[in-house]
């Protein structure tokens, strides 16, 4: 079955940088775009990037432009997303999933917490 396990989540105080990682399984990753989702405790769950089959077509919230980077190896079916100059504002739970397919389940998510 599908399958997303995200990991590289942690506490860092603000300005610092953290590198998440989502491995993959049960479909064919290479074929698919993929994505990196925040929910903040009371808010949302809102769409942060996203990344194209071969990554030639990446986006971004206006909120974290210019200081997040998203990125994938096909062969090794992982998705990633290097965070710097971290603001307590990125305080979430962040998951990864494929981009436009409504029906897969959720991770477990990677809890990132920014505080000083």
């Amino acid at each position: 079955q599908v399958q997303f396990v995200e990991s590289g989540g942690g506490l860092v105080q603000p300005g610092g940088s953290l590198r998440l990682s989502c491995a993959a399984s049960g479909f064919t990753f290479r074929s698919n775009g993929m994505s990196w989702y925040r929910q903040a405790p009371g808010k949302r769950r809102e769409l942060v990037a996203s990344i194209s089959t071969t990554g030639g077509i990446i986006s971004y919230a206006d909120s974290v432009k210019g200081r997040f980077t998203i990125s994938r190896d096909n062969a090794k079916n992982t998705v990633s997303l290097q965070m710097n100059s971290l603001k307590t504002e990125d305080t979430a739970v962040y998951y990864c999933r494929r981009t436009g397919v409504g029906s897969d389940n959720w991770g477990q998510g990677t809890q990132v917490t920014v505080s000083s």
